[in-house]
């Protein structure tokens, strides 16, 4: 059986814990532009992305020092035909300890050749993974995107977390 869900993974020096605190550092290697929880079970985070990107997370699995898992609730792309390509997948931190080095192996379940998507997001995910996080991790800063106001406005709006 071949498994066509987009892989990559990095090794580092740095202990599990440091992987697993800055991959739920999401404002410090994937974007700026993220509202709510990034680091607690059952919280849910709103990413978006200029005018080109909007996408709604929930913590579905978060195993300290060994992995985190998110749970795409909802999607659009302004790019693709099918805007809700990513709806239902699941992404995957798996921290894997090798000696004195540390494995973080990252899935995006779902994300496959066949996704309007794929190229951008084959290329998008390999840097953010195999730059800005390993960069954070390794050096304690990351090269996340930066914050960008007012775009996607109704979307972020309507997809909105509750104030708690």
């Amino acid at each position: 059986m071949t498994i066509s869900d987009f892989t990559t993974s990095i090794t580092v020096d740095q202990t599990p814990e440091g992987v697993f605190n800055a991959i739920n550092n999401v404002r410090g290697w994937w974007s700026e532009s993220v509202e709510g929880n990034t680091d607690t079970l059952n919280e849910e985070f709103l990413y978006y992305y200029k005018d080109v990107h909007i996408c709604k997370m929930k913590i579905v699995e978060l195993v300290p020092n060994q992995k985190v898992v998110w749970l795409v609730l909802e999607n659009h792309f302004s790019f693709t035909e099918d805007q809700t390509e990513w709806n239902g997948n699941r992404i995957v931190f798996e921290i894997l300890h090798h000696g004195d080095k540390t494995e973080l192996k990252f899935t995006h379940e779902g994300l496959v050749p066949e996704y309007e998507c794929y190229n951008v997001c084959h290329d998008a995910w390999t840097s953010y993974i195999q730059g800005s996080l390993k960069d954070l991790i390794t050096t304690g800063k990351g090269k996340p995107n930066a914050k960008e106001g007012g775009l996607n406005a109704e979307l972020i709006e309507k997809w909105k977390l509750p104030v708690k």
